[in-house]
């Protein structure tokens, strides 16, 4: 494989990882801010889901800038896996917790 078509590959996968990995970790934020948010400050169920939907616009921007500062493509990718796990499993302790979007 030539460089050239290395470094395409590399650019590739880092563009399906700012489009579609960070809006998993934009969307895992908002939902668990959304539950959240209510419990921890008492705050209302609807503008607990209008701030974590705001704070999800910074978060992907984040993650966007994120997956194209890391070193390599292999590290973007691992960068947003390891942000979105931990969101994932708080999410569903959390809908257990809270009866879920009800």
């Amino acid at each position: 494989m030539t460089i050239g078509v290395r470094y395409r590959l590399g650019v590739a996968s880092r563009a399906v990882a700012a489009i579609f990995g960070g809006y998993g970790v934009a969307a895992l934020s908002a939902a668990v801010l959304a539950l959240c948010l209510p419990a921890a400050f008492g705050m209302a169920r609807s503008e607990a889901a209008m701030t974590g939907t705001l704070a999800s616009f910074a978060i992907f921007a984040f993650a966007v800038m994120w997956v194209f500062a890391a070193r390599t493509a292999l590290r973007a990718w691992s960068g947003l896996v390891i942000v979105a796990a931990p969101l994932a499993l708080l999410l569903l302790l959390l809908m257990r917790a809270t009866g879920g979007a009800a």
